[in-house]
């Protein structure tokens, strides 16, 4: 009404009485810290005293420092770098292994072979049978290895799984294999070049003069231009 316009709009008692007792709760809080503050011993001291500082009004803690000499510095950079070869190496091992167990023969991404046919006609080109020219099954065609020709199949009987199924599982198998292999030398390249930024930061531990040529990246280091200096 405009005879209580004065007054302000009308508030909720419930609402009323929440912000009455968080006033109440924030001025015990203050009497509760003024009466610690004046109960407290000026000669007490504990070491977040001068551990802690004020960033944008929170207190935070200071991390120390590490007291490294510039030698010490190195020889962990030495160390880290031992270990990384060390498990890249181990990873190439690995690597090398999973290829003598897989041919590579028809592993995906892999760029198809090409076998290219020459004629000197096109009536040549138009009776062209693959299998006939290669003397094997229809059947084998579509192989890139393991192709025995018809003559070889009529001497010897045939080796290995022939039920659908278990070609399937074998097949399975072999992709899981190179998917393994894919990922062993993704991390054996990530590990070749940890190794290059921990081997660029152990030479930057040097005093002598140098220029960045080349910024650092995900699959590169830092390149810099020392200063030559000629050594005795």
């Amino acid at each position: 009404p405009a005879a209580r316009r004065r007054l302000g709009l009308l508030e909720k008692k419930k609402d009323y009485r929440l912000r009455a007792d968080d006033y109440h709760k924030k001025q015990n809080a203050l009497r509760a810290l003024q009466k610690k503050a004046l109960d407290k011993n000026p000669d007490e001291f504990y070491f977040k005293m001068i551990r802690a500082e004020l960033q944008d009004g929170v207190h935070t803690i200071k991390q120390p420092k590490d007291e490294v000499t510039p030698e010490q510095a190195k020889l962990m950079r030495t160390q880290d770098i031992k270990y990384v070869e060390m498990k890249r190496v181990a990873e190439a091992k690995k690597i090398e292994r999973l290829k003598s167990e897989l041919h590579l023969l028809d592993a995906e991404g892999k760029n198809p072979n090409k076998h290219v046919f020459f004629f000197d006609t096109k009536k040549e080109v138009q009776e062209f049978d693959v299998a006939t020219h290669l003397d094997t099954l229809p059947e084998l065609v579509g192989r890139v290895y393991n192709r025995p020709t018809i003559a070889t199949l009529q001497k010897e009987t045939l080796k290995g799984a022939t039920e659908p199924a278990h070609l399937k599982k074998l097949a399975q198998q072999r992709k899981n294999q190179y998917d393994l292999l894919k990922q062993r030398i993704e991390r054996e390249k990530a590990m070749f070049v940890v190794a290059q930024k921990i081997q660029t930061r152990k030479d930057l531990l040097d005093k002598t003069h140098k220029v960045k040529v080349k910024k650092e990246t995900t699959n590169s280091p830092a390149i810099y231009k020392f200063k030559f200096q000629r050594k005795r």
